[in-house]
């Protein structure tokens, strides 16, 4: 089923040409922007507090290490060939080959971890992050680097991951927050 989902959703590109710049420039740019936005919530906190942005901020960075810590451990325990090494029929888009491990995909895990950690912060703006990182998900399925099971394990990491942060370090993040805050507050005012 894993690789019926990827053949269909993989297919979608084939022969699209038009898209090409625009994938290319979403599957390079799409994390580092995600991550880019979190540390923008620390930006719109107002200086001199310690703000639930702040702590989602923390959060979020903290969650995606987490979770490509756990990525590491998992695939050195199940190594999955990527699609396009795997199956002659499977085509790559638009992107360089990779030949690491494809499960569980990294990008999900990180851009889930950081969406799950701004969502129990704040369910609006997190909500977007979802958004965003179901978009990264997907792009790497389509253009042929994962499949959709490895982007669902990335997804699943990466919000318990989230979980895990926002159970057990919430107190010292609001409090490893409020110490950068006083080195950023001075720059930021």
């Amino acid at each position: 089923m894993d690789w019926q989902l990827f053949h269909l959703l993989n297919g979608l590109l084939l022969g699209h040409g038009l898209v090409g710049d625009e994938v290319e420039d979403f599957t390079l740019w799409s994390v580092p922007a995600l991550a880019a936005a979190t540390i923008g919530l620390w930006l719109v906190a107002r200086p001199g507090t310690t703000s639930r942005w702040r702590v989602a901020c923390a959060g979020a960075l903290a969650s995606a290490g987490l979770a490509l810590m756990a990525n590491q451990v998992i695939s050195h325990l199940w190594e999955r060939a990527r699609p396009t090494d795997a199956h002659a029929a499977a085509h790559l888009y638009f992107v360089a080959p990779s030949h690491d491990p494809s499960f569980p995909s990294d990008p999900a895990a990180a851009s889930f971890a950081i969406a799950m950690a701004v969502f129990l912060v704040s369910r609006r703006v997190g909500t977007d992050f979802f958004v965003a990182a179901a978009a990264i998900s997907i792009g790497r399925v389509l253009v042929g680097l994962h499949y959709p099971g490895d982007v669902a394990a990335g997804a699943l990491i990466g919000m318990g991951s989230a979980y895990a942060v926002h159970v057990l370090a919430v107190r010292p993040l609001g409090a490893l927050a409020a110490a950068a805050a006083r080195v950023t507050d001075p720059v930021l005012a």
